[in-house]
């Protein structure tokens, strides 16, 4: 068979198909089906019946993706979207905007139950799950608001220099006055408000626990760097042609405060983005491991440091904790912020090549907060291999969750609690950590 140009692969694009809508899906879409073929309904939600509009897929793809313009029949679980540049063609940041706040939890239940099940083989009370996704404290009781909780956003400039946001699967940019769901550290940067030449793109940054504001510009290939003047005092940082970030004036990062502590976050490091979050994983995670004086520990995916601080803290001067990180900046910083822990370590490199080369053979606890892909099966063996007391598994990404909770499983460890929290409002995205312990082994 010739290979088929994007457009004959994508020559359903525009047709409209009416639809009942079924069960959401992992990725913030819900499935339908018409004559036979699946479609991937974005803007929908289940029991709806919908005319659903193809955005990509041709007659030989596997699926179909959709958006629905038209509601037939609607869900008592939806609203009226407040943002009004969300909907179909529009800014892809925001998956759930249509749809009621403690309906927006449910539905993150149903994807992790299912993700659960097809990829780990684990009912919630095979994973220790009570089922529940839980608010941000500060986010309860916002029914019917929109919680402003993102406190660093990446704005898309576009060929006139006006900011915006992305449309979902698309290079194309949806100017925007104002986002709804940016913290307020960042709207009052007003980085819409203003015109952007030669620029790429702007990353806003607002601090929580601190003052400090930063804008990250990434110029254009033949751009030159445009005099930043916003509507609050910040730090300018460039992003250069191979992706390094360079302090333009002021500090080269910001400072956060979580656990008791202040966090240097150098320019374009990884922090969690809901205000609330720090404080709620470390709570987490440290509830789950229990650790104890003397306890040597293992901080994978270390960031900043962030988990290793919190644990040092509980493992005494007798205990010890080793974090890796890949980032070069972000083990600078863990460095830095960890530097009054005698028994902290931090090293630098991807974890499947340091960790082998430590030739650390046991740990009495181990944390890991790996990417969105997550650990993997080598990863997963090594580490079951130590023999850990405990393993808490953070993990932005369910299906990833799922898949590493089956290689744990087939190395002798199984998930004795898990919690979900809804640390991204008005997106499909869920947080959640799991508790490990080893299998016990019959006499």
């Amino acid at each position: 068979m010739q290979n088929r140009t994007k457009e004959q692969a994508d020559e359903l694009v525009g047709e409209r198909y009416e639809v009942e809508v079924g069960p959401v899906a992992h990725g913030g879409h819900c499935i339908a089906r018409h004559e036979g073929r699946v479609l991937f309904v974005r803007h929908a939600l289940p029991g709806e019946r919908v005319v659903a509009k193809v955005t990509e897929g041709g007659p030989d793809s596997k699926f179909l993706r959709a958006d629905a313009v038209e509601i037939l029949q609607a869900s008592p679980d939806r609203v009226p979207a407040p943002c009004p540049y969300s909907g179909p063609g529009a800014c892809g940041g925001c998956d759930w905007q249509h749809v009621a706040a403690g309906a927006q939890r449910r539905l993150k239940v149903d994807v992790i139950t299912e993700q659960l099940s097809r990829l780990a083989g684990l009912s919630p009370q095979d994973a220790g799950w009570d089922g529940t996704v839980e608010p941000a404290p500060g986010d309860k009781g916002v029914e019917g608001k929109v919680p402003a909780w993102r406190t660093r956003v990446q704005f898309a400039v576009d060929a006139e220099g006006y900011a915006g946001l992305r449309r979902h699967r698309s290079h194309e940019i949806e100017r925007i006055d104002q986002c709804l769901i940016a913290a307020p550290g960042v709207t009052e940067l007003g980085i819409e408000t203003r015109e952007w030449p030669d620029t790429a793109s702007v990353e806003a940054i607002a601090a929580t626990g601190s003052n400090d504001r930063q804008v990250i510009v990434t110029p254009t290939p033949e751009g030159r760097l445009p005099i930043v003047e916003l509507d609050r005092p910040v730090s300018v940082a460039r992003v250069d042609e191979q992706g390094g970030v360079h302090k333009v004036h002021g500090r080269g990062f910001v400072r956060e405060r979580a656990v008791g502590r202040t966090w240097r976050v150098g320019s374009g490091g990884f922090w969690q983005v809901h205000p609330q979050a720090p404080d709620l994983l470390a709570e987490a995670v440290l509830d789950g491991l229990q650790p104890r004086d003397g306890d040597t520990a293992l901080d994978l995916y270390c960031g900043v440091g962030l988990f290793a601080g919190a644990i040092a803290e509980k493992v005494g001067e007798t205990g010890a904790v080793l974090g890796i990180e890949s980032g070069k900046r972000a083990v600078e910083d863990a460095r830095h912020n960890l530097a009054d822990l005698e028994r902290v370590r931090i090293e630098h490199g991807k974890v499947e090549s340091v960790l082998p080369r430590t030739k650390i053979t046991e740990a009495d606890l181990i944390v890991l907060d790996p990417p969105r892909v997550g650990a993997g099966k080598s990863t997963v063996k090594h580490l079951a291999s130590l023999g850990a007391r405990r393993i808490a598994y953070v993990a932005c990404d369910p299906a990833a969750l799922a898949r590493d909770l089956a290689y744990f499983a087939e190395a002798g460890y199984k998930p004795v609690s898990l919690r979900a929290f809804d640390l991204f409002p008005l997106t499909h995205h869920v947080e959640c950590v799991a508790i490990l312990e080893p299998v016990a082994k019959s006499a």
